[in-house]
């Protein structure tokens, strides 16, 4: 078994135009304050990282990461969330999403997808500059606006969508093999990756790629009504990242799992930070020490009542306490008793 490395925390909702959080040494010096030993960073924050450079320059990756080790910090993984979204966008989404986009694609759907594609593989590129094996991302969607089968959808139409969506990433996918880094997709509701079924979907589609993978955030399977924990140990081959994140839903008269429309505050499903939530994190850690969980476990801070510094704050202590310092020995050592095939034998009355 291996012990899980952390705490480490994404730095996406945390940044701001205002200090420590306009760049990236004072967002290194303020989170190795807190305790965390790692961040994932996102990378279409130019504050932080020059995504361009980084897939380009052995001398400016080397930089960043001493920027980092001045204050004992490592580089979890870079984050193209919103690229990765990019990749695939119903026509739906389109204004809603352009914005994610550089300006100068905003408004082009075509151009605004290979803009995607291309950071993407910018991506591919940085983290093997980096030294990085994970990478976190979202697959966008085609048939998100059909999740609810009413009306009854065409035949074909979601298989169609999925075909399509496996066309456009299998590139991708090759791009970050050549560069020896996994994509870990989020599952996430209004991403077709959205559960375990999805991602069995898109896996087949793209021929059981290696470097197809998942990142497990425990709060959107909370809010869907999945097992979590179950989750862990059906998909434990492909999990590759996490993001530790708390969650909470308590269904009245009035409302679901759909919300009713209503502001994150009013909704029976919430993201809480962690610790005021419902999410059990002792059976998560325990899941992710004995299926040898091999990377990061990343605070992602989405909170509606919860300050969001007290959060990283509180949430430095909580994965700390949480993580599994795993044995090196048997419990039960002390009264090991030596055998060997013949005394075996004698003792099941074999011989």
């Amino acid at each position: 078994m291996k012990t899980i490395k952390g705490p480490a925390i994404f730095l996406a909702q945390f940044v701001s135009d205002e200090a420590p959080f306009n760049s990236l040494e004072g967002m290194a010096e303020w989170a190795a304050g807190l305790g965390f030993k790692g961040v994932q960073i996102p990378s279409w924050e130019p504050s932080l990282i020059d995504l361009g450079t980084a897939a380009t320059s052995q001398d400016y990756c080397d930089e960043l990461q001493s920027t980092l080790a001045e204050h004992d910090l490592e580089i979890t993984e870079l984050s193209t969330h919103l690229q990765g979204q990019l990749v695939a966008v119903h026509p739906a989404y389109d204004s809603l999403f352009d914005g994610f986009a550089a300006p100068a694609v905003r408004g082009n759907p075509g151009a605004r997808q290979q803009w995607a594609v291309d950071q993407m593989l910018l991506a591919a590129k940085a983290s093997h500059n980096l030294g990085l094996t994970t990478h976190a991302s979202f697959s966008g969607a085609l048939a998100w606006p059909y999740f609810y089968p009413w009306p009854q959808r065409p035949t074909g139409l979601v298989e169609t969508a999925f075909d399509e969506l496996a066309k456009r990433w299998l590139p991708i996918l090759d791009a970050f093999d050549e560069a020896g880094v996994d994509i870990g997709f989020e599952i996430h509701p209004g991403e077709d990756l959205h559960d375990g079924i999805t991602f069995e979907m898109f896996l087949k589609r793209v021929n059981n790629h290696p470097r197809c993978n998942i990142l497990y955030d425990p709060s959107h399977l909370l809010l869907q009504q999945l097992d979590y924990l179950a989750f862990l140990d059906e998909y434990k081959d492909h999990i590759k990242l996490v993001h530790i994140k708390d969650a909470e839903f308590n269904p009245n008269a009035k409302q679901g799992v759909y919300g009713g429309y209503q502001p994150w505050v009013d909704r029976v499903g919430r993201f809480r930070s962690l610790g005021d939530g419902q999410v059990d994190f002792g059976g998560i850690f325990s899941r992710l020490a004995a299926n040898d969980f091999e990377g990061w476990a990343v605070l992602e801070w989405e909170c509606c009542l919860k300050n969001s510094e007290a959060g990283a704050l509180e949430g430095a202590v909580f994965i700390d306490k949480h993580i599994i310092r795993v044995t090196d020995r048997a419990f039960d050592d002390f009264a090991d008793a030596d055998g060997d095939e013949t005394s075996n034998r004698y003792i099941l009355g074999l011989d």
